[in-house]
């Protein structure tokens, strides 16, 4: 309720600045675009079609979403920035949005000059978690010790994914002795993580929880600040090493020089349809937590981010090319 509460406060502030600047026309007047720059059936895929599901309701407008997955993401999101600034594309982009400046030599965009920020949708966990047999491991402490003795490999999503970064952030601190696995998606990480063929993983929640349940896959902690709802008894990696917090960003944005009236408007929408429900419900599953803030908060988090990776990025050696 405390942030279904601090969102309607948000919205009121929102819809009152979009009526003092009133924007040009009756958006939108056609349908909508929003460019999701991976592949469909991921995390952001979804989260960009529940959004513009709600948004295409209010508008009375189709809003399409199109993938445009590749190059970790850096495809779609070029793509986005050179379109018109007219409102009618977005991008809804995930942490790769902040992180692959430090990563790629060259991404096709830079993520202040080509983008105005709208709102943080929310933001998701990864999880560490094991293979049933690998009972050496039962917290992030014995992932520590055990890797003194071997290089432990770890399953993820991909390189510069949340559960690459979570991954590398915790080994700089820690000095754990992990070897990344990429693998091309979720999907096939999870694939190799439930038939041995790497003990541990750094991915997403969802898939975990069903999984934990069976006792297929074992959780051993949350990179979250704090522990989650749908996995209460998994210990947060902060309980263990302080501080320590990787959330996975969902945030849409526009090309920039979108008229300020536009992305306010926006703006309001989005967080009328973060507001709703059955949204909150469903997010609520897939270990979604909404945020929806200001665009000036958004880009001031997404300044932050791009601090924090690129260090993290360059402490720990990581590069794509």
């Amino acid at each position: 309720m405390k942030g279904a509460s601090k969102i309607a406060s948000l919205v009121a502030v929102c819809l009152l600045a979009v009526a003092l600047a009133p924007v040009h026309a009756a958006y939108p007047e056609k349908p909508v675009r929003v460019v999701v720059p991976f592949a469909a059936g991921g995390p952001a895929d979804l989260t960009a079609r529940l959004i513009a599901q709600k948004l295409s309701e209010q508008w009375k407008q189709p809003v399409v979403v199109d993938n445009r997955g590749g190059a970790g993401g850096n495809i779609g999101t070029a793509l986005a920035g050179q379109a018109l600034p007219d409102g009618y594309t977005l991008l809804l982009t995930t942490s790769v949005f902040v992180c692959n400046p430090s990563l790629y030599k060259s991404t096709g965009y830079d993520p202040f000059k080509d983008f105005e920020p709208i709102t943080l949708a929310g933001v998701s966990a990864t999880v560490v978690s094991r293979h049933p047999s690998y009972t050496a491991v039962n917290s992030m402490q014995d992932i520590v010790q055990q890797s003194k003795a071997a290089p432990i490999a770890y399953a993820s999503p991909g390189i510069g994914t949340a559960g690459h970064l979570a991954a590398e952030l915790f080994r700089t601190i820690t000095k754990a002795n992990l070897q990344q696995v990429p693998y091309k998606g979720a999907g096939p990480a999870m694939t190799a993580l439930l038939g041995g063929e790497v003990r541990l993983g750094f991915t997403a929640v969802p898939p975990v929880v069903a999984l934990a349940r069976t006792g297929k896959l074992v959780p051993v902690a949350v990179t979250s600040l704090k522990r989650i709802e749908v996995l209460p008894n998994v210990p947060a990696v902060s309980e263990s090493y302080p501080g320590f917090e990787v959330d996975n960003m969902y945030g849409l944005l526009a090309p920039k020089k979108t008229p300020a009236a536009l992305i306010r408007k926006i703006n309001a929408d989005i967080l009328i349809a973060l507001n709703q429900p059955d949204l909150r419900q469903r997010f609520a599953q897939d270990a979604f937590e909404i945020r929806g803030n200001t665009p000036e908060e958004f880009a001031q988090y997404l300044r932050a981010e791009f601090t924090k990776w690129a260090k993290v990025v360059k402490d720990s050696g990581v590069r794509v090319d």
